[in-house]
């Protein structure tokens, strides 16, 4: 059970509302639960609502399937069930078997780096720096590893309020959260 009640829908700030639908309205439908959680401040949820417009700059760097990966390795790593779960029904959504991923040597190397940051908060090796920033240039290892923090972010608030996951994902909740 949520340690914050996330706001009512109708009770959601009309600012939140409109950052929020802005962003996720035509993917995730009517607010979801880390959402109103933030609503309860219109500073927090702008501030966390910056994670979409990342996320959309990964995904035109290294195409769908490989961001949601990426989002996965790093969500999963931190031990972030609501993160985990939502990446885990994109790739279903894909046509992936997250428990039988075939990656060819970028998503490897993209997987790695960010289940290392989430792993050893930020004090990765240099040879997994290395071994992805030979796919990307500075700007975009920028936008990497600022996707990989703001996913940390988030998957710190969703964990410390302990947010209730939104019924579209409860079909997809990857195994080692079931009790």
């Amino acid at each position: 059970m949520a340690r914050i009640t996330p706001l009512e829908s109708d009770n959601v700030p009309q600012q939140v509302r409109k950052a929020f639908e802005k962003f996720a309205s035509p993917r995730e439908g009517d607010i979801s639960n880390l959402y109103a959680t933030l609503a309860h401040s219109p500073l927090a949820s702008e501030i966390y609502l910056q994670w979409y417009p990342l996320y959309e700059k990964v995904q035109a760097l290294v195409g769908d399937r490989a961001a949601a990966l990426y989002g996965y390795s790093v969500s999963y790593a931190y031990n972030c069930q609501l993160w985990s779960t939502f990446f885990r029904r994109l790739l279903i959504q894909l046509g992936d078997k997250p428990e039988a991923l075939a990656l060819n040597d970028h998503e490897k190397k993209l997987m790695n780096f960010g289940s290392a940051i989430a792993t050893h908060k930020g004090c990765i090796n240099d040879y997994v720096y290395g071994d992805l920033a030979r796919y990307h240039n500075r700007e975009e290892m920028v936008v990497l590893i600022a996707f990989a923090g703001q996913t940390i972010a988030t998957s710190i608030f969703s964990n410390v309020t302990e947010t209730d996951l939104d019924d579209c994902l409860l079909d997809f909740v990857p195994a080692k959260f079931h009790v």
